[in-house]
């Protein structure tokens, strides 16, 4: 296929050793794709029962070997992002009946572990985020406490901060959780945007009506395909082809500075990173 006029960055993806691991990777860099950040898949799919910070730390060892054998097939680099998946507090007090208290210290100590990750130069941000479905009070208050906890973490690591929430388009909220932990909002990235938001940046899922809101009233933002890699569920949420496509796509409508924006600028910007620099090929 011919050469995209940037690099093209998708940027938030998951890898899964029984999915199709390297291969997804490959089907991504032959449709044009160059960079990738790689999420750890929720803890309770990798390891058994998540009793104790152990537990992410087999989750971020797989996940780093994925990162690694990706790098390997790209034209760029794949960069890990590495955190606790909001949804494990429901797993914790519905299923296995911890206290919410337990429970949100367990999350921390999962933080903590991957801010370590982060400091010691193996992993590029953090994730985190609060339930996207109804929840109790209680449920909602430490799911924000651990946001805010997070965010003081990639604070101190210098790091940006990846969240899972509810949809919307208005995160002002976080944005004040994020500024009162010393952490600039714009290194905040709400996953599975689907156009513009308020707050903190968007990852707009690569889907051709919240792409075209993006490009039309988004000061910066990242393109995504939130990837499963599920052996039962091929191509959720979006296959790994897709963030290419659609840059190709804007490339052909003319909008050459939204690729820039999404696929150099935002990405420099927020996580640091040179996505011209760090191509080989």
């Amino acid at each position: 296929m011919d050469d995209l006029p940037t690099p093209v960055l998708d940027n938030h993806l998951h890898l899964h050793a029984e999915g199709k691991g390297v291969e997804a990777v490959k089907e991504f860099a032959r449709a044009g794709g160059t960079h990738l950040l790689v999420v750890n898949r929720p803890s309770w799919h990798i390891v058994d029962s998540v009793e104790d910070v152990s537990a992410f730390e087999t989750t971020f060892e797989v996940t780093l070997d994925l990162v690694d054998a990706a790098s390997a097939v790209l034209p760029g680099q794949a960069w890990p992002v590495l955190g606790v998946h909001p949804a494990l507090i429901s797993q914790l007090v519905d299923h296995n009946g911890w206290s919410v208290d337990r429970a949100c210290e367990l999350m921390m100590e999962g933080i903590d572990l991957a801010g370590r990750y982060v400091w010691q130069g193996d992993a590029l941000a953090l994730k985190s985020g609060r339930p996207h479905y109804d929840v109790s009070a209680a449920v909602w208050d430490v799911s924000n406490e651990v946001i805010g906890h997070a965010a003081r973490t990639a604070a101190d690591r210098a790091c940006a901060l990846q969240l899972h929430t509810e949809g919307g388009d208005d995160f002002d909220d976080i944005a004040t959780i994020a500024s009162d932990n010393g952490l600039d909002p714009r290194r905040v990235v709400k996953h599975f945007s689907t156009g513009p938001i308020t707050g903190v940046t968007p990852s707009v899922i690569a889907r051709g009506e919240a792409v075209r809101s993006a490009v039309a009233g988004a000061e910066r933002f990242l393109l995504e395909t939130d990837y499963l890699d599920d052996p039962g569920r091929p191509g959720a949420v979006l296959g790994p082809k897709l963030v290419p496509r659609r840059s190709r796509e804007l490339a052909a409508d003319g909008h050459l500075d939204a690729l820039r924006t999404a696929h150099i600028e935002t990405p420099r910007e927020v996580y640091g990173i040179d996505t011209e620099a760090t191509l080989t090929e």
